[in-house]
């Protein structure tokens, strides 16, 4: 096991006084179970209870006063009850819909228990056969490794140490660049990044890409209404991995017969197993963000990893020595919005593009990003700024005059203007930093 970023969002929902029992929500394999297991270290007991487990699913079912059902988890374990600090990890807890009901009064009637839930298909039963004890939970995403996880678990703690802090000394640009390729090429699967970790062979990983592929196929069934749906959404997998940064449509997605109305049902249920996400356009460039769904969307997948692997472009990545371009662009775009999703651990989180399409002129920018008050524009480019055009369209409706540009060259700024004479500033960051986003537009001062 190796540190995640989540651990400490476990803790500061650990010392809240008003604490309500937690729920991770995130894929299969990103790493749940594991981050609890580091969390739980730091308490006087530690429960863990695997509702795929009949016997542990068993404590639940019970038709029995809920202090009993508390009293039959400790002496399951072998437990004191009220000798310490206990945490209470209820695992595959969409097994027994009796435990997310009482997960309520663990609030109401034990909140000295410390208790998080989790699930691996969780997400995809929400609204359908199970309904969440309504303000008496709260969530928390998980997702793949971000990059910084990625170089703690490599080993890489002074380029932690280095990137903790902006401006980065320019000595210090050429190897992390090159360990942030490593780490587009790889993805962020906590298996694939430990096994990466261990062995530093890639050859080793073929085999955790493919079977987390297959274990997501097979998962299909548990959630899938029907035989027709369970065809679709196995379709929707084993193709999107080709489409990832692309505009879509759902009818005959994927060079298939299915129809508008069955693919984008498939596609929203897939979206709350947080495998994808949809990334519809934004049209306007102040806040509050409000995606226009009636616009076709970007497709996301979970990993760039996983994406790399199934479209088999690894060998490409590896020869490759500018990274903006690789694949079309489209693995840096990718992997961008992968680690712009890293900064929200909320289970709303999104990301967006923008665009504007008339009868004279279509524009689109990569991604936007709310910071304080201001809609900022994201650019994924290797070129001069000059030739960000769709940069410039935006900025020309914008009510500020600040904008970034992710890219394989050094951070810094500069003062320059859209082709229609408006003066603005351009933000270049690296992709290493963009974990850093944040603190980089506060650096600048942007929206004081």
């Amino acid at each position: 096991m190796f540190n995640r970023d989540i651990v400490d969002k476990l803790k500061e929902w650990a010392s809240k006084k008003d604490r309500k029992p937690l729920i991770l929500r995130g894929a299969r394999q990103v790493g749940k179970t594991s981050a609890v297991n580091i969390f739980a270290k730091s308490f006087d007991h530690y429960i863990y209870l695997n509702l795929d487990l009949a016997e542990d699913k068993q404590l639940f079912e019970l038709d029995s006063p809920f202090k009993d059902t508390v009293a039959a988890i400790f002496f399951s374990r072998n437990k004191e009850m009220n000798a310490g600090r206990t945490l209470l990890f209820i695992d595959e807890i969409q097994n027994s819909p009796s435990a997310v009901s009482k997960l309520r009064y663990f609030y109401e009637n034990a909140s000295n228990i410390y208790v998080i839930a989790a699930g691996s298909l969780l997400e995809s039963l929400i609204d359908k056969t199970i309904s969440f004890p309504v303000g008496r939970v709260e969530f928390l995403a998980v997702r793949p490794c971000n990059f910084g996880e990625f170089l703690l678990a490599i080993g890489e703690t002074e380029s932690v140490k280095i990137l903790s802090s902006y401006p980065v000394p320019d000595y210090a640009h050429d190897k992390v660049i090159n360990l942030f390729a490593k780490y587009m090429l790889i993805g962020g699967m906590p298996e694939v990044v430990k096994s990466y970790a261990e062995h530093r062979d890639l050859v080793k990983l073929a085999n955790i890409y493919e079977s987390l592929i297959v274990s997501y196929l097979d998962d299909v069934e548990k959630y899938s209404r029907n035989p027709n749906q369970t065809n679709i959404i196995r379709h929707i997998i084993s193709s999107a991995f080709l489409y990832a940064g692309e505009r879509i449509k759902f009818e005959g997605f994927g060079k298939s017969g299915y129809r508008s109305k069955d693919i984008g049902e498939s596609f929203r249920i897939l979206e709350k197993t947080m495998l994808l996400q949809l990334v519809y356009p934004v049209t306007t460039t102040t806040s509050p963000i409000e995606a226009n769904l009636a616009k076709s969307p970007k497709l996301h997948l979970l990993d760039t990893g996983l994406v790399n692997y199934k479209a088999k472009i690894q060998g490409e990545l590896l020869k490759s020595n500018k990274i903006d371009n690789v694949y079309q662009g489209k693995i840096a775009e990718h992997i961008t919005g992968q680690e712009l999703m890293a900064l929200n651990q909320s289970v709303l989180g999104k990301i967006n593009f923008w665009t504007r399409e008339d009868r004279k002129t279509n524009a689109e920018v990569d991604f936007i990003y709310q910071f304080r008050n201001l809609v900022i524009p994201i650019e994924v480019k290797s070129g001069a700024s000059g030739s960000l055009r769709s940069l410039h369209s935006f900025i020309d409706k914008a009510p500020h005059s600040f904008a970034v540009r992710v890219w394989s060259g050094k951070a810094g700024i500069e003062e320059t203007s859209t082709l229609t004479k408006k003066p603005f500033k351009l933000i270049s960051i690296p992709f290493y930093l963009i974990r850093s986003l944040d603190s980089i537009l506060e650096y600048y001062r942007v929206g004081e």
